[in-house]
């Protein structure tokens, strides 16, 4: 990778793919929420690791809703499990005599071996993802096609926009970049590393400079120099 605006196109790209999950995550946590609140009285949850409780055929449910399948390592796993069990034992404290089951909700992908068993039955948790989720708390099997179709028609009516609006940051942060990361218009991947990972304060100077471009001819060799006003200005 050369050229500056393909570096920066790939820096927002990613950063927009995180956003965008973080984001689309959020909606579709809020939205399960608003499912349960409407049809049981669900309500969202303070408990560690759980984002959700309700009651439902004389069933306490704790869920702790997660985007997919591979949300964490084996710790992060693991302390998802304590915060079950506590949970479990907060709630009995609490008063509650129905049977209380934690469940791993993921709003997309798959499992096929949705019981999580544990030697301290406290631990034990249910993992229900895509499809097997959103039926769970709507008993409802096609709902997780049914939330796509007003998902999509509402990122339709925003897309002209947001390409507009990415298209000229694109364009800005490219100016910027070229301004303090080339050297003779091209990538100075030294001065780059140096201001993601050098210790210490790295102070950065912007250039002004013009790349020579060699031109040759059958009897002389030429050095111009070319910018975008030369550019421009050309004819046929």
């Amino acid at each position: 990778m050369e050229r500056a605006q393909d570096f920066v196109d790939s820096i927002i790209t990613a950063f927009l793919s995180s956003q965008e999950e973080t984001i689309f995550g959020n909606l579709l946590e809020g939205f399960a929420i608003y499912i349960c609140e409407s049809l049981y009285g669900g309500f969202k949850s303070k408990l560690n690791s759980v984002d959700l409780e309700f009651e439902r055929n004389g069933t306490y449910y704790i869920v702790g809703i997660k985007s997919g399948t591979s949300w964490g390592n084996s710790d992060q796993i693991s302390k998802m499990k304590d915060n079950f069990k506590k949970a479990r034992q907060s709630l009995r404290n609490q008063g509650f005599t129905s049977n209380i089951i934690a469940v791993n909700g993921c709003m997309y992908g798959k499992d096929s071996s949705p019981f999580k068993e544990d030697v301290d039955t406290d631990k034990t948790y249910f993992k229900y993802a895509g499809q097997e989720f959103w039926e769970f708390i709507s008993e409802d099997a096609k709902l997780y096609q049914e939330i796509i179709v007003p998902i999509g028609e509402e990122a339709k009516k925003k897309d002209e926009i947001f390409k507009s609006t990415l298209d000229a940051k694109v364009n800005e942060m490219t100016f910027e970049f070229m301004q303090y990361f080339t050297t003779n218009g091209r990538i100075d991947w030294i001065k780059l590393v140096d201001y993601v990972s050098k210790k210490g304060d790295v102070k950065l100077a912007a250039i002004s400079q013009q790349m020579t471009l060699e031109l040759e001819d059958r009897d002389a060799d030429l050095e111009e120099t070319l910018d975008l006003a030369d550019a421009l200005d050309f004819e046929e």
